[in-house]
C-alpha cells in the first residue's frame, strides 16, 4: 500500500497537504543552523529546540489561515500569541547567576526563529530568509566580539 492509498483511507488529501508540508519544511530548513549554532555553543536549546519552534509557528499559522484568510485582525491575534509564547519560551533559557545574566542571545534567537516560522507561514519566504541569515550571522560572527 503507497502513502497516497494511506492519505485517502484517512480522508487526507497529498495536493492538499504538499503546500504544507514544503512551508514546514522551509522552516525547519532556515531554523536549522542557528540551532546547529547554539547547540555548537552548548547553549540551552540547539538542534532540536529552534526548528520545532520554527515548525510550530509555521504551522500555527497554516492551520489558522483557512478560517482567518479574510480576517486579517484575527490573524494578527494568532502572529501575536505566536510571538508571545516564543517569549515565554525564550525566557526560559535566560538564567541568572550571582551577578551575570546569560542566555540572552539563545532568547532572541529563539524569537527570531519564531519570525522565521510565522514570516514562512505568511508566505513571506523572503523576509524569513533574511530573518535566519541575520540571526546566524551575528550568533557566528559577532561572538568573538563580546565581553563577559
Amino acid at each position: 500500500m503507497d502513502i497516497s492509498a494511506v492519505l485517502a483511507m484517512l480522508g487526507l488529501d497529498f495536493s492538499r497537504m504538499l503546500p504544507h508540508v514544503v512551508s514546514l519544511s522551509v522552516a525547519y530548513v532556515l531554523a536549522f543552523p542557528i540551532g546547529w549554532d547554539r547547540e555548537r555553543s552548548e547553549r540551552s536549546a540547539g538542534l532540536r529546540t529552534f526548528p520545532l519552534v520554527a515548525v510550530a509557528a509555521c504551522g500555527f499559522i497554516q492551520a489558522t489561515e483557512h478560517m482567518l484568510h479574510s480576517e486579517p485582525e484575527a490573524m494578527a491575534r494568532v502572529v501575536e500569541g505566536i510571538i508571545g509564547g516564543v517569549g515565554f519560551i525564550g525566557g526560559g533559557a535566560i538564567l541568572k547567576i550571582n551577578s551575570s545574566v546569560r542566555g540572552t542571545a539563545t532568547a532572541a534567537s529563539l524569537w527570531a526563529t519564531g519570525g522565521v516560522g510565522v514570516a514562512v507561514g505568511v508566505g513571506a519566504t523572503d523576509v524569513a530568509i533574511v530573518i535566519s541569515v541575520m540571526t546566524f550571522a551575528t550568533l557566528r560572527f559577532l561572538a568573538p566580539f563580546k565581553t563577559e
